[in-house]
């Protein structure tokens, strides 16, 4: 059996976050029962498969917008022609536009 790696894991949950809906780095590790939020971020950016894994839709915690490969601004106006509204660089309404990923 192949060994999936530590990028497609985060790739594989990324691709259940639906249009208008954020996530976290820290979500994401949590989800794969870790603290690497940071791992989590250095997988987002070597996304090759942008924009079938929506990397842009993970934000940080606070509800800032953090970083993007192809630069923030790309990232802000991804999220708001997903309908998301966005203020000084975070999400307006920042825990409603959060996608919760199951607990097993």
């Amino acid at each position: 059996m192949k060994q999936i790696s530590f990028s497609e894991k985060c790739y594989l949950l990324l691709r259940k976050v639906p249009k208008g809906k954020v996530t976290t780095y820290k979500s994401i590790a949590n989800a794969l029962g870790i603290i690497a939020y940071r791992a989590v971020g250095n997988a987002m950016n070597k996304n090759q498969y942008s924009p079938f894994v929506p990397c842009h839709r993970v934000v940080k915690s606070t509800g800032e917008i953090g970083g993007f490969s192809q630069g923030r601004k790309k990232k802000i106006e991804m999220l708001k022609k997903e309908g998301l509204n966005i203020k000084n660089d975070k999400i307006v309404d920042f825990e409603k536009q959060s996608y919760r990923f199951n607990k097993k």
